[in-house]
């Protein structure tokens, strides 16, 4: 899958800066921070989109929820897939989360859903990451299940499967479960699937896939061709199963605004750089509970992308970060929590300068 979920910049410059590293730095706020990238199946209506974020921030009487932010929401109009990126408190992400999803569920039917990107669910993907040491990724994982069981409860109808820390005790990853519900189908059969919680998954929700990982970044490359089948041939390349692949890139190649976008999900290695890969850029690198792990640098992707696509006389048209790393995530959420920031994909603009 690629999640998307763009930033108007590339970096965060001067004030913003120095705010989000000393936020990061300050241990006295104590706070227990996990992420979750909340995959809808809706684009093209944007209000739409934001009153599924604005259901993470308050409750049905419009009561804030302390210590919940939205740093970001990216919609693709292609793909008709948006990306909200809600942080809070491990102890706060449950509710903030099924509010959220409880509200999509109400406002979207896949009945008439129509876009490029791969999809099941009207929620259809929910994942949840650590954003420091003080959580671990088995924390993210209980909650997960529980964010599963709760959505199955609330609204009747809604199915689940569990991916990575969250399907214990295999800890089957995301690309897998997916594989073996259809997902990648261009018409899934819902009749065939066995969901982990809920009933035979119905059209007007469908399936929706909730785990737990160390945290998975977005890095779409576009190649300047419509050759789909090109497209295929460096996905298949750069994936990580591939011999001579880049570690924890899961790709995929898709139509994308009249180009082929080459749209990879990078996650997080345990270790350092890879021996074979120390010649360039350090990869970025974070812990979890004691455990460093690090990703694959947007830069290499990139460069690896514009070499395939080189050698068949084409190029590339630009790339996305799509979204934070996970240490400007945690920054970033640090900055607006600190400052009271709920809306915070509203004021990025101003603070990222």
């Amino acid at each position: 899958m690629m999640s998307c979920y763009l930033l108007p910049f590339s970096s965060v410059h001067g004030q913003g800066q120095r705010n989000m590293e000393n936020n990061m730095a300050s241990s006295s706020l104590g706070r227990r921070l996990v992420a979750c990238l909340l995959n809808v199946s809706e684009a093209r209506r944007k209000e739409l989109v934001e009153t599924v974020a604005k259901a993470a921030l308050y409750n049905t009487e419009g009561v804030r929820r302390e210590g919940t932010t939205v740093l970001n929401i990216f919609n693709d109009h292609d793909y008709n897939r948006s990306v909200i990126t809600i942080v809070a408190s491990i102890d706060s992400i449950r509710e903030a989360v099924l509010s959220a999803c409880e509200k999509a569920c109400g406002l979207i039917d896949m009945c008439a859903h129509t876009g490029v990107h791969p999809c099941m669910g009207a929620v259809d993907l929910i994942p949840i990451y650590p954003l420091g040491e003080e959580v671990r990724v088995e924390d993210c994982a209980k909650e997960a299940r529980a964010v599963a069981q709760g959505l199955t409860e609330r609204v009747q109808g809604t199915s689940a499967f569990l991916f990575g820390w969250a399907d214990s005790p295999l800890q089957r990853g995301l690309a897998q479960r997916r594989k073996e519900m259809g997902w990648f189908k261009k018409t899934p059969d819902l009749q065939a699937i066995r969901p982990d919680l809920g009933p035979q998954p119905q059209r007007r929700f469908g399936l929706t896939g909730v785990g737990a990982s160390p945290y998975v970044m977005n890095c779409n490359v576009t190649i300047n061709t419509q050759d789909i089948a090109m497209g295929h041939s460096i996905a298949t390349t750069i994936r990580e199963s591939t011999p001579g692949g880049l570690p924890g890139v899961q790709v995929l190649a898709l139509p994308h605004e009249g180009a082929v976008e080459i749209a990879c999900n990078v996650e997080s290695v345990k270790g350092s750089t890879p021996s074979h890969l120390t010649a360039g850029e350090p990869w970025p690198s974070f812990s979890i509970d004691g455990q460093l792990y690090c990703h694959a640098p947007a830069s290499l992707i990139t460069a690896r992308v514009a070499e395939l696509a080189g050698r068949k006389g084409v190029g590339t048209k630009g790339m996305a970060l799509v979204g934070f790393t996970p240490r400007e995530c945690r920054g970033l959420a640090e900055l607006a929590l600190s400052e009271g920031i709920a809306e915070f994909w509203k004021e990025q603009r101003r603070i990222r300068m």
